[in-house]
């Protein structure tokens, strides 16, 4: 038990400012006594001091720092430019109010929402009942009470063997797995459980009505144990789904359609976002297709395909291409799900460009990307003017100093699409 809270200790601990601040390194070359002061997770700088009592810089906050989400063509700042959505338009949501919220508060909302509609639904992980570690819970033990509400031992193989039991009981289970890193404990628990539960008991029971959150992907600063992405290793298990979302929005309406779906799904928010996104979001009770992909901006030339905080990367990568090749078309594509994929819409933009390039920041060996890569080769063979495209994390634990070198970012997503136009 003493050991179990020492983990716990640790893992809240790393993100604390008196551990962050000691990422601030003097540099022994420098006669001025320079200090390196971490500021975001992409910039640094030098900053010359008197003597070692100077104040340091306020480190970056727990969930990371991505520069151009909040002026991205792809957020939706005002009212109108979120009610135009299609979708949205189709759930109703034309005509309603909307509200300003970040990536966690949407999350948020959409819990809310689902206890509020469903009596059934509860909500439990770690720390949840004071908010959890980024907030998402923040306010919803008050409002639902301890019983709905409630905070679960150290154990991630417990958390989802709880929900896989309460799930089979007809409740509608909504589990939290702090970090992303850490549903490994629990990962016979989901592929062999809860994956397998309606099948091997001929459709007597389900854990349908299991939904496990977990935060992901890079953050700036969170080394190999709160960075990593392993959407992959679940997409390999029928009976699963699993969702990504990029933005607000898209959270909320993807959250609440995972929350209602027949199966179990796996929803993997990239924590980077959680304050970085910042939406106008119907206020109103919606829900987003899963298995469904969007094309969130027409081309002709090259289609380029990625998944939650991975597409803002591209987003400006492809307007460094188009930049540098006047005339150039490049089509960006949302998966959203991951299992589920929409194959036929990839396929369908792939046919029309004849070029392809993918991108996510899991390793590129077995990762979601080959998928990709070998369907399309199976349906577009004939049409592709040049061989596919990864661009992903290199196949080494996730780095902490060489973070910006492991991350598949604009450049290296750059340097693919000017490689299969040059082809």
């Amino acid at each position: 038990m003493n050991f179990g809270r020492s983990l716990l200790s640790l893992r809240k601990s790393f993100f604390s400012p008196r551990l962050l601040k000691a990422t601030n390194y003097c540099n022994p070359r420098n006669n001025n006594k320079s200090l390196l002061v971490h500021v975001s997770p992409i910039q640094y700088f030098h900053v010359s001091i008197c003597n070692h009592q100077e104040e340091i810089s306020t480190p970056p906050p727990p969930e990371g720092f991505m520069p151009g989400v909040a002026n991205s063509k792809l957020i939706k700042h005002t009212h109108e430019e979120a009610i135009k959505n299609p979708e949205l338009v189709k759930a109703g949501m034309s005509l309603g109010e909307t509200k300003k919220m970040n990536l966690f508060q949407s999350v948020n909302d959409a819990m809310s929402i689902a206890l509020t509609t469903d009596d059934k639904a509860i909500i439990f992980g770690e720390d949840v009942a004071f908010g959890g570690v980024f907030r998402c819970t923040l306010g919803l033990v008050e409002m639902f009470g301890q019983d709905r509400v409630f905070n679960t031992p150290l154990t991630e193989q417990g958390i989802v063997g709880f929900g896989i039991g309460v799930a089979s009981v007809g409740h509608t289970a909504i589990a939290e797995i702090q970090f992303a890193d850490y549903i490994f404990p629990a990962f016979d628990q989901l592929v062999n459980e809860a994956a397998k539960y309606r099948y091997r008991s001929g459709g007597e029971f389900n854990a349908g009505g299991l939904t496990v959150r977990a935060p992901c992907s890079a953050v700036g600063h969170g080394a190999h144990y709160h960075s990593q992405s392993p959407e992959a290793f679940f997409a390999h298990s029928p009976g699963l789904k699993v969702v990504i979302p990029r933005s607000p929005i898209q959270a909320k309406g993807l959250l609440l359609a995972s929350i209602r779906d027949c199966n179990p799904v796996i929803f993997f928010e990239p924590k980077i976002l959680y304050r970085a996104a910042v939406e106008r979001v119907p206020i109103g009770d919606y829900e987003l297709p899963i298995g469904k992909a969007e094309i969130l901006k027409p081309g002709k030339d090259v289609t380029v395909v990625g998944y939650g905080s991975q597409i803002y990367i591209l987003e400006n990568a492809i307007q460094m291409a188009e930049k540098k090749i006047p005339g150039l078309s490049c089509e960006l594509i949302d998966l959203r799900t991951i299992l589920p994929w929409d194959e036929d819409l990839v396929a369908k933009s792939v046919n029309k460009t004849g070029r392809l390039v993918i991108a996510h920041e899991a390793p590129k060996t077995s990762g979601f990307g080959a998928e990709i890569a070998a369907t399309i080769m199976e349906k577009c063979f004939l049409r592709l003017e040049s061989p596919i495209q990864r661009v992903c994390g290199w196949d080494t634990p996730f780095p902490l100093v060489f973070e910006p070198f492991y991350t598949p970012d604009m450049i290296r997503c750059y340097d693919a699409i000017l490689k299969v136009v040059k082809y």
